[in-house]
C-alpha cells in the first residue's frame, strides 16, 4: 500500500491520496459498486437530505464491529479520513468517532455543497459504503428591481424584480397605495400602459418558495397639469378683512400667480398679501376699499400646463340706525328723504287737542 501511494504522489498529491484511499477501501471512481460477492446491504443508499442555506448538516454513519479504516468522502474531496481532517473547509468539523459512529458536521450550509457524499468503512473482512445525496435549498432574494420612477401621465410603465431561489421563486405585484387598487401580476413583468395619475403610489414585488418570502417595494410618482377648483365669490364690508382662495391639484405642485384683470398682483401689492401653501394660495385684503372690488384671476402652473379660475370681491352694505329705525308707520319724504313718525300717543295728543278747541 504504501509503494502505491509513493508511486502516485510523483504527479498529484491529492489524486494520490483519492486513489490511495479507493485502493484502500476497493472503491471504484465514481459510485461505488458492489464487487462479486458482496451483499446488498454492504453498499446502502440513503434516502435524499434536504436542508435549508445556512444551517448546519450532520452526516452520520454506523461503524460495527472490526472497523480498520473509515472515510467521509464530498464526490471527489475527502472530508475526513477518520480523525485526520483533509479538507480545508473550516466550516468541516468531526463530531463523533468510535465503533458505533462517525459523524461529520458543515455549518453554515451553501450551495457549493449540494451533491453527494459517501461513507466508507473498512471493516476486516470487506469494506462498506453509504452514500447520501444533499439538497440545499435556498430562500428567496429579489436582486434586480426597478428603481422609483418619476413618469408623465400617458407614458407606457414597465415595472421589472428578478429574484434568485431554490426551488425557483414564483414572483407577483401588487399596488399598496392607494388602498383598494386591484391592480396585480404574477409575472416578474408589470406593464402599466398609458398611465393616469390614479396609477401613481407604492408597488411591491413578491418572491416565494416553500422556504420564505422575499418583498421590496418601489414608488411610482406619475406628474400631470394643474386643475383648479372653481373659485368661490366672496362678500366683504368696507374697512374689513377680505379672503381669496384657490385650490389647485398638480404633480409637481403648482405655483400661483394672481390677476386682477390683466395686471398681475404681486405680494405686499398696495397691502395685498399672497400666502401659498402647498396646493392652496391665499389672496388677502387686510382693509378693503372701494377699488378693491372687482374681478380676479388665479393661475395655477406647472411644467407640464396651467389652469385658471376666477373669483369676484364684491361689497356688502350694511344696515344704517336710521334704516333700523324705520317701521310701518313711517312716511318717507319725497323732498327731503327724512322720516317722520306717527305714534298712537301722538294721535291721541292730537284728538283732544281739537276737544279743547270746541270749547
Amino acid at each position: 500500500m504504501k509503494m502505491v501511494v509513493c508511486g502516485c504522489c510523483a504527479t498529484s498529491w491529492r489524486r494520490c491520496v483519492v486513489m490511495s484511499l479507493r485502493l484502500l477501501f476497493l472503491l471504484p471512481a465514481g459510485l461505488p459498486v458492489r464487487s462479486q460477492g458482496e451483499s446488498q446491504s454492504d453498499n446502502k443508499q440513503m434516502d435524499n437530505i434536504t436542508i435549508r442555506q445556512g444551517e448546519t448538516l450532520f452526516l452520520s454513519c454506523s461503524q460495527g464491529d472490526f472497523v480498520t479504516h473509515t472515510a467521509w468522502l464530498n464526490r471527489s474531496s475527502i472530508l475526513y479520513a477518520g480523525e485526520d481532517k483533509w479538507s480545508v473547509d473550516p466550516r468541516v468539523s468531526l463530531v463523533t468517532l468510535n465503533q458505533d459512529e462517525f459523524t461529520i458536521k458543515i455549518e453554515d450550509v451553501d450551495l457549493t455543497d449540494e451533491g453527494q457524499y459517501i461513507c466508507a468503512v473498512q471493516t476486516s473482512s470487506r469494506p462498506r459504503t453509504t452514500s447520501v445525496h444533499i439538497i440545499v435549498q435556498v430562500p428567496p432574494k429579489i436582486v434586480n428591481l426597478s428603481k422609483d420612477l418619476v413618469v408623465n401621465e400617458g407614458s407606457n410603465v414597465t415595472l421589472m424584480c428578478l429574484a434568485n431561489g431554490k426551488p425557483e421563486p414564483a414572483i407577483g405585484w401588487r399596488m399598496l397605495s392607494p388602498s383598494g387598487d386591484s391592480l396585480s401580476s404574477d409575472s416578474e413583468v408589470l406593464e402599466i400602459p398609458f398611465i393616469s395619475r390614479y396609477r401613481a403610489g407604492v408597488y411591491e414585488c413578491t418572491a416565494a418558495n416553500d422556504i420564505a418570502v422575499d418583498t421590496q417595494t418601489v414608488e411610482l410618482t406619475v406628474n400631470y397639469p394643474p386643475s383648479v377648483s372653481d373659485g368661490r365669490d366672496v362678500g366683504v364690508t368696507l374697512g374689513q378683512r377680505g379672503v381669496l382662495q384657490c385650490e389647485a391639484d398638480a404633480v409637481p405642485e403648482a405655483d400661483f400667480e394672481w390677476y386682477r384683470d390683466d395686471r398681475r398682483i404681486f405680494n405686499g401689492f398696495d397691502g395685498i398679501e399672497i400666502e401659498d401653501a402647498g396646493a392652496f394660495s391665499k389672496l388677502t385684503f387686510f382693509n378693503v376699499s372701494e377699488t378693491d372690488f372687482g374681478n380676479y384671476t388665479c393661475v395655477a402652473i406647472n411644467k407640464l400646463g396651467s389652469a385658471n379660475t376666477s373669483i369676484i370681491l364684491y361689497e356688502i352694505i350694511e344696515p344704517t340706525s336710521s334704516t333700523l329705525l324705520q317701521g310701518p308707520g313711517a312716511v318717507q319724504d319725497g323732498n327731503s328723504g327724512t322720516s317722520t313718525v306717527f305714534t298712537p300717543t301722538c294721535l291721541l295728543l292730537v284728538v283732544l287737542l281739537q276737544l279743547l278747541l270746541k270749547f
